[in-house]
Order: structure tokens, then C-alpha cells, then sequence
């Protein structure tokens, strides 16, 4: 995948996270867990273990970095919409971030045994850009389904946080959201976009 084809990356999160991203930045969630007003968490828990569990070639574990998709409309934003209660948004980052030290590009969900994890950004040539961007992974074959789906969560690990120097603006899925988006976040541009919510 040609690096020109990377326009923002995108951190899913409940709206209720928004202020303190803006403060505070995109955290990893061994960071996020030390804040004194805790964040909100919606990933499941099962997944969330398996995540705390698995190390990064690098040396660190997966829970070290702040993840981000390379587009949100994946499986893991259908399961959220399917099953959450609270509000979310999508905080979009710049693809500047590709640039920070030490950072990770996985071609697939990050949790996965099948995923690779390569140096950011040269490891954007060993992404598949139809598989990362495509608009839906179903499949007759149960096995494809599950490798499509893998390969459309590709993420970008970046070491403990991202700074909130590189928020474009977020996403949200109607305009009710936009007004309690805005007040966290002044300055921010909240935009509505219902194809990455699935709506």
C-alpha cells in the first residue's frame, strides 16, 4: 500500500473519552488505566486479555501502545455499534504519525496469531490496500471471512501515546452527537459520518 493513500488514521472511543484525549492525547491503555478520572472502556474483556497478554517484537506488550485503525468502518466498530450502549466517536489523527519513533504497523488485528507486525512506515509495503480499505469482509467461506476480517483491523502501535497535536477532528454517527462532541472538545472539528458507523 502507497503511503499517499494513508489520509488520517482513526482511534475509536466513547464520546465520554473525548475531553481527556484532547488533554491528554491517545494513550496506551496501561497509561490510560493511570489517569485519576479512568476512561471509559467498551473493548471486551476476553479480547482485552488476550491484548494484555501479547508481546510486540519489539521487546514491549501490545497494552504499551496506542493503537489506531487505519479506518474504522472494521469489525471491531460493527461489534461496538452491535453491543454498546454508550455514545462513540472516532478521533481522526494525522498520518504523521507514521513517523513516530518506534512505531508499529500490523497487517491485521493486533491480537491475532496470524498478524505480522512490521516498522512504521516501511511497513505500509506489505499492507494490501483493498484488503485494509475494503467496504465489507463477508464471505461465503468461513475461513476467508475470518482472514478478511483480521486484515481489514490492520493498526498503527504507536509507543505509550499519541499526541493531540495530530487530531484533525473526529467523527461522529448523527448530528444529536455533534453539540456534546464539540463542548469537550472546542476547536475540534466534529463531523457527521455515518458509513463508518455503519449506519
Amino acid at each position: 500500500m502507497h503511503r499517499s493513500r494513508v489520509t488520517e488514521l482513526h482511534y475509536i472511543t466513547p464520546v465520554a473519552n473525548l475531553g481527556s484525549i484532547v488533554t491528554h492525547g491517545v494513550l496506551s491503555h496501561n497509561l490510560a488505566t493511570r489517569l485519576p478520572d479512568t476512561p471509559v472502556f467498551i473493548a471486551d474483556a476476553d479480547v482485552q486479555g488476550r491484548r494484555a497478554e501479547k508481546p510486540v517484537p519489539q521487546g514491549r506488550w501490545l497494552h504499551d501502545y496506542a493503537n489506531l485503525y487505519f479506518h474504522a468502518h472494521n469489525p471491531m466498530m460493527y461489534t461496538l455499534k452491535k453491543n454498546s450502549v454508550v455514545p462513540l466517536t472516532v478521533v481522526r489523527l494525522d498520518p504523521a504519525v507514521l513517523d513516530s519513533p518506534n512505531s508499529v504497523i500490523t497487517d491485521g488485528n493486533a491480537a491475532s496469531h496470524y498478524t505480522r507486525f512490521l516498522p512504521s512506515p516501511s511497513g505500509l509495503d506489505q499492507l494490501k490496500e483493498d484488503q485494509v480499505y475494503a467496504v465489507s469482509w463477508d464471505d461465503p467461506n468461513p475461513i476467508r471471512k475470518a482472514e478478511k476480517g483480521r486484515a481489514r483491523c490492520a493498526e498503527l502501535l504507536v509507543p505509550d501515546r499519541v499526541d493531540s497535536r495530530f487530531i484533525l477532528g473526529c467523527y461522529v454517527d448523527r448530528r444529536s452527537r455533534r453539540s456534546e462532541c464539540a463542548s469537550q472538545s472546542p476547536g475540534v472539528l466534529v463531523e457527521v459520518n455515518t458509513y463508518v458507523f455503519f449506519d
